[in-house]
């Protein structure tokens, strides 16, 4: 039963989701949401029951301390609401959890109650993939959809995809079907750097977030801690010829496949950010993207293994797949 007795009327809301697990490479997706919730304060107004959807021996729960008191955390899926101020106020509902181990039709069917009771307009789910992208390069972000009209009206890719698919998968066609606009937005990460975080693939999915809904994000200190990983990630990759090498050849590859994405229509579009960027009436905002105090370390596999990631889009390999090119397991 869903009761909502605690949140106000909302103000064309968009619900924001994200997933911990399979579709969430470099935890990019679920690092957006989280940071949209630590920007704007959000409010948790549900959570669902942890003993229907998750397996505690593959997420297990955690126990902690709060005065001396010991108390546990389940995992599960969390909504809260945040109110975006300016001259055109509007809310988004933040979806933020697990990828759930059992019963997906059933947890969608949840999430589209909520999603129905609060009048949400559109659903947003963000994921993020291994992929044969380099780390020097923007992060190539896809905007998918299974509606034919809504791909057409938002310039995004119908997709056309056929495989195995994560919960961004199940619950896109779970909107789709009960009549509900969804989109999923993809962020590729380079499967030679997968270790999490990846503040460079969180800050990417926020800028597309930010043109698809047209609101203006507070990144903080998200830019800054994407160039510091950047770095960081340059000069272990100098460290080893074998992964330097490669990543030239990505890199050859990717300005190769983007040279007819250098036209007018790209140019506008980074300039049009630029200037929402610019707004003063937009509010700034103060918290900081912690960073992950251990650097981790580049694997460069003998055969490209990427990881499905429910709708995934099409990136252009650099290179020709191997033989091997199963995907691993989750």
């Amino acid at each position: 039963m869903i009761e909502l007795e605690g949140v106000p009327e909302l103000i064309d809301p968009v619900m924001v989701a994200a997933f911990e697990g399979w579709n969430d490479a470099g935890d990019a997706a679920s690092g957006a949401v989280a940071h949209l919730d630590r920007e704007w304060k959000g409010e948790v107004f549900a959570a669902l029951d942890a003993e229907d959807y998750y397996d505690f021996q593959v997420n297990r729960p955690t126990v902690w301390l709060d005065n001396g008191v010991r108390k546990i955390t389940w995992p599960t899926t969390r909504l809260s609401v945040v109110r975006i101020g300016g001259a055109k106020p509007r809310d988004l509902v933040l979806v933020r959890g697990i990828e759930p181990s059992m019963r997906w039709r059933s947890f969608c069917n949840e999430i589209l109650g909520f999603a129905h009771e609060l009048g949400v307009e559109m659903v947003v789910i963000l994921g993020a993939l291994l992929g044969d992208t380099p780390h020097t390069r923007p992060v190539p972000v896809s905007g998918v959809t299974s509606d034919a009209d809504l791909a057409r009206t938002m310039d995004l890719e119908e997709t056309k995809y056929e495989g195995p698919t994560g919960i961004v998968g199940i619950l896109q066609e779970a909107c789709t079907h009960a009549g509900v606009p969804a989109v999923s937005l993809w962020a590729a990460v380079p499967h030679y750097v997968s270790q999490p975080p990846n503040p460079k693939a969180t800050l990417a999915l926020l800028n597309r977030l930010e043109d698809l809904i047209d609101i203006r994000i507070p990144l903080g200190e998200l830019p800054e801690d994407a160039r510091a990983w950047q770095l960081g990630v340059d000069q272990l990759a100098a460290e080893d010829s074998e992964v330097a090498e490669y990543v030239q050849t990505l890199e050859e590859a990717r300005d190769t496949a983007d040279l007819p994405e250098a036209s007018g229509d790209a140019i506008a579009r980074e300039f049009e950010r630029y200037l929402r960027r610019r707004d003063p009436a937009a509010e700034p905002g103060d918290s900081s993207y912690l960073r992950d105090p251990s650097s981790g370390g580049l694997t460069l596999p003998p055969k490209r293994k990427q990881e499905p990631s429910g709708e995934e889009p099409p990136i252009p390999p650099a290179a020709p797949p191997d033989e091997d090119d199963t995907p691993p397991e989750a």
